[in-house]
């Protein structure tokens, strides 16, 4: 039976993938250093059948210990979150990419014959457009000016509107944070590595993961988190800009899917692939949307009119390539996954921390 090593698989997405792997007959070994942001102070316990080994994946020899016997990896061990990767510069280099560059050092002692690494969607800044004649723009960016003017959709030169298409694999990368730079830096070592070393390597390109079991007091990460803790603590959802920004939403168990069929799939190897619902949601829309389920209806998205330094306007997944390369399609969406999220959260006690990250981002001047 393969044995697999999860970095990072204790956390939201690790916990699910660890039980997809289980249920399909392999033995699954956890590398995790329990952090109080995602974990929260009481963290998760894996479940007996994992070999669970707690530590950084900084730590040489812990991480040598981790990959002791395992035939693969899939590697998610990473800080998350695009705005706080703006003060906390070297927290998100040193824990995604000294840590990525710890584990591809040890795999060349310890090889293994597979390694998925959870990418971003942030790599591509902002998604793709097309102009009015149907062009396609592959670089668009927003100006200062106009955001801070309260004008948050892209443009032309010529002041047409730019309207947002599904983004695949082809559109160029265009950083726009320092968290969605470590993302990128993960993604090229992984395959860099896996082209030099003749390992089967794959990059996983995420969308906004949501789903029962993400961390309800962490700030940085998880849309549907956060307005889950903001109405349960009686407060509005907390929207920047004009909550008319999309995102595409996917379910954690359709993704802990797509990592174990980019593990079993030999046709993925060195490709970068989207993993996302391929549909287009309004966040304020998602925001009413959660509030419905939550049974508070009449608590309003707070739409704040201001934009944070690294956000980007539009981005959702074309995922032809992720069905044509790992037969994958979704499962879970978003509207009819709602009733089981509200469920866990009202289960849960959930800390507001939305009004500190408001605090946290203005005091550097990353609120416009």
């Amino acid at each position: 039976m393969a044995k697999v090593l999860i970095t990072g698989g204790q956390g939201f997405i690790g916990r699910y993938l660890a039980q997809e792997l289980l249920e399909h007959g392999y033995e699954v070994r956890v590398l995790d250093s329990l952090v109080e942001q995602v974990h929260g102070p009481a963290a998760a316990s894996a479940p007996d059948s994992v070999d669970f080994i707690e530590g950084d994946v900084r730590d040489k020899d812990t991480v040598r210990r981790a990959l002791k016997d395992v035939s693969g990896v899939i590697h998610l061990a990473a800080e998350v979150g695009v705005g706080q990767s703006m003060y906390e510069i070297e927290r998100y280099v040193s824990g995604n990419d000294v840590g990525t560059a710890v584990l591809l050092e040890a795999l060349i002692e310890q090889p293994v014959g597979k390694i998925v690494v959870a990418s971003s969607m942030s790599v591509y800044g902002e998604g793709r457009y097309a102009t009015p004649d149907g062009g396609l723009v592959d670089r668009a960016r927003r100006s200062p000016s106009r955001v801070k003017a309260g004008l948050f959709d892209l443009v032309t030169d010529t002041d047409q509107p730019l309207l947002p298409v599904p983004t695949d694999e082809m559109k160029p990368v265009d950083l726009a944070s320092i968290y969605a730079l470590t993302k990128y830096a993960q993604e090229r070592m992984v395959l860099i590595f896996g082209e030099a070393y003749g390992v089967d390597a794959v990059a996983l390109r995420l969308f906004n993961v949501f789903g029962a079991g993400q961390a309800l007091s962490n700030p940085y990460t998880g849309v549907l988190a956060n307005f889950a803790s903001r109405l349960m603590n009686g407060q509005p959802p907390m929207i920047f800009e004009d909550g008319e920004q999309r995102r595409d939403f996917v379910h954690v168990k359709d993704v802990a899917r797509a990592f174990r069929l980019a593990y079993e799939q030999p046709r993925a190897a060195g490709h970068v692939i989207n993993v996302g619902s391929g549909r287009a949601y309004r966040v304020a829309y998602v925001a009413s949307l959660v509030a419905e389920a939550l049974g508070v209806p009449h608590l309003k998205p707070d739409i704040l009119m201001k934009a944070r330094t690294g956000d980007i306007r539009n981005c959702f997944a074309d995922i032809a390539k992720a069905r044509d390369l790992l037969g994958f399609e979704p499962r879970y969406a978003l509207e009819d996954s709602l009733g089981e999220f509200a469920a866990w959260v009202k289960a849960e006690e959930a800390k507001d921390r939305g009004a500190e990250m408001r605090s946290q981002l203005e005091a550097r001047g990353l609120v416009s």
